[in-house]
């Protein structure tokens, strides 16, 4: 035991030490302020818990945030995914239900030592306990608990899972079809933690999307991380449908209903914060597919600077925004982040004097200040009828979520003429294309010209790691090609390529950035028009006018190392 003491993590420290050194790291890492540490301290006072728990059950920081601290604090290694085994070690001296328990999972054993992942690896007794059980001495690392949990349920579900006689011998489903069966089923507790983990982990490592995927051997789960999706650990294919009831019911829909889609919200906390869920089930060969969109307001900016848009842009839609009456449009496909650039843009706008109402389908995120309204297909509340409602409550700004028909694209046009500022969004690949699809609506010429004050274009690309993130001279050829002089003017010019590191999960890129482009009409574009030209003479046009395309705005981004040339390549059409 001798040996085993001096591995002890808390040696030299006491607990009002380690609060008082755990309190300093992350005020001097600006993850807290003093008023949530003082807040912390008098409630851990008070109910006699640790300061650290206090902090992570109020939210005020995360599990990852408080395992980084452990990490730097203690001098103890961080424990990574890949090092969680694939089978449980010593599992018949360390029982699945002391293990998790102690929040902890033996990673390796050499004959001499014991290697355990914890997530509190101030924990004594649960090191003294495993070193007893498991005859060994024990090497602590510190777990993030998200990534502990995932694991857990890997290595031992078979303990805690639900009874294995409700699926049949291929383990595809249920037996009977029964939803009072289905429903006990999802309400167990080990498939609520489970369900709820895989929630967490999504919201926790800031992906967007969550797939949950049946397939005739497996269940397929991935997440959407910067527009782009990843495979992660997923429950056995026994589980499916329980995992998918248990949504079905987080989310209040018919579990008993596999033939047709539905769609349904969730509204949880998790580490703290409040988190919405949009949840839409689909029927599949092997299944009901589930596909969660993450709208979390704290991950969010709603901010044009921070969204990518430099002072020149912002001044110009600025201008736009300012005008009393006209239209409005963001264009692009879908998830080019048209919506949240609107919820900036009203934001911008929201003040006493302006009465703004939206009619959006779905309400992604609430705004203080604004009345925003559900669209409700099924008992006739769709877009045109709550316009012409609307336009009975005198609005100063409308925001329509999109125009998706004739007669919603015909009341906004008569609404902008009557005195209103319309915002709105479009699916088209650029703004000059957005004049053909109107057209192609059935809007006359002569309304697009009177109402239309700016189209704006837009695509979301990866931003490179700022950790990892590589220098590179580009070659003499792809200079010229690309007209990256031109636009570096005297500047040498770096460009910057994707690594991968732990910081950005092996990709090279964290978060995204917008890249745009404006079109405001003037009297040639106008002429255009109603002469009928076609998008690549509007496009011409307005390019002469002096806007600037999403693929010169784009390289300048690249050039300013932002992001890399192949991610622009990858997100625009380009045609040499």
């Amino acid at each position: 035991m001798d040996a085993l003491e001096k591995k002890l993590p808390l040696d030299g420290w006491s607990p009002d030490s380690f609060a008082t050194a755990l309190a300093n790291l992350l005020m001097s890492q600006g993850r807290l302020d003093q008023n949530s540490l003082d807040r912390a301290r008098r409630l851990a006072a008070e109910g006699g818990g640790r300061l650290d728990a206090v902090l992570t059950q109020l939210g005020m920081i995360s599990d990852r945030v408080l395992a980084e601290a452990f990490s730097d604090l203690l001098g103890l290694p961080i424990a990574a995914t890949t090092d969680y085994p694939a089978e449980p070690i010593v599992p018949d001296r360390l029982r699945s239900k002391f293990l998790r328990k102690a929040r902890a999972i033996p990673l390796a054993d050499d004959g001499r030592m014991i290697r355990v992942a914890m997530a509190d690896p101030l924990d004594r007794f649960a090191i003294s306990a495993i070193s007893i059980a498991g005859g060994r001495q024990v090497e602590v690392l510190v777990a993030i608990p998200i990534d502990l949990e995932a694991a857990f349920e890997r290595l031992y579900n078979t303990e805690d899972a639900p009874n294995p006689d409700t699926y049949d011998q291929s383990g595809a489903g249920i037996i009977e079809d029964d939803a009072e069966r289905l429903k006990d089923l999802a309400s167990e507790a080990p498939l609520i933690r489970l369900v709820n983990q895989l929630i967490s982990q999504a919201v926790e490592t800031r992906a967007s999307d969550i797939h949950i995927e049946p397939f005739e051997d497996r269940l397929r789960v991935r997440y959407r991380y910067d527009g782009v999706l990843h495979e992660v650990e997923a429950p056995p294919r026994r589980l499916q449908l329980a995992v998918v009831s248990r949504i079905k019911i987080m989310a209040m829909l018919d579990i008993a209903e596999r033939r047709l889609p539905q769609d349904g919200r969730i509204k949880m906390v998790v580490r703290g914060n409040e988190v919405d869920l949009r949840v839409s089930t689909m029927p599949s060969l092997h299944g009901e597919s589930v596909v969660l969109r993450i709208l979390d307001r704290s991950a969010v900016n709603l901010d044009f600077g921070k969204l990518g848009m430099d002072d020149g842009f912002q001044q110009k839609l600025g201008r736009l925004l300012d005008l009393p009456n006209g239209i409005i449009l963001v264009t692009g496909p879908t998830g080019s982040g048209k919506t949240t650039t609107l919820y900036t843009a009203l934001l911008q706008l929201n003040s006493v004097d302006r009465n703004i109402v939206t009619v959006e389908d779905p309400i992604e995120y609430q705004l203080p200040g604004i009345t925003q309204i559900q669209v409700k297909p099924l008992i006739g509340l769709n877009f045109a009828t709550l316009l012409r409602a609307i336009l009975r409550h005198d609005p100063d700004v409308i925001m329509i979520g999109e125009i998706r028909d004739i007669e919603t694209a015909q009341i906004a046009v008569q609404a902008s003429l009557t005195g209103h500022l319309v915002l709105s969004t479009l699916h088209t690949n650029s703004a000059a294309a957005t004049i053909a699809r109107l057209r192609d609506m059935g809007l006359e010429d002569y309304l697009l010209t009177a109402t239309i004050n700016g189209i704006m274009a837009q695509r979301l690309v990866r931003r490179l790691c700022p950790d990892c993130k590589r220098p590179i001279s580009p070659p003499p050829e792809l200079v010229s090609r690309f007209g990256l002089d031109r636009i570096a003017g005297d500047d040498p010019i770096t460009l910057y390529e994707p690594v991968g590191c732990g910081a950005c999960r092996g990709t090279g890129y964290v978060g995204r950035v917008a890249i745009t482009e404006l079109l405001t009409p003037d009297d040639r574009i106008r002429q255009l028009i109603l002469a009928r030209a076609d998008h690549g003479a509007v496009q011409a046009a307005a390019c002469a006018g002096g806007m600037q395309t999403m693929l010169e705005n784009g390289l300048r981004q690249v050039i300013a190392g932002n992001t890399s040339l192949s991610e622009i390549l990858r997100s625009i059409r380009y045609e040499d």
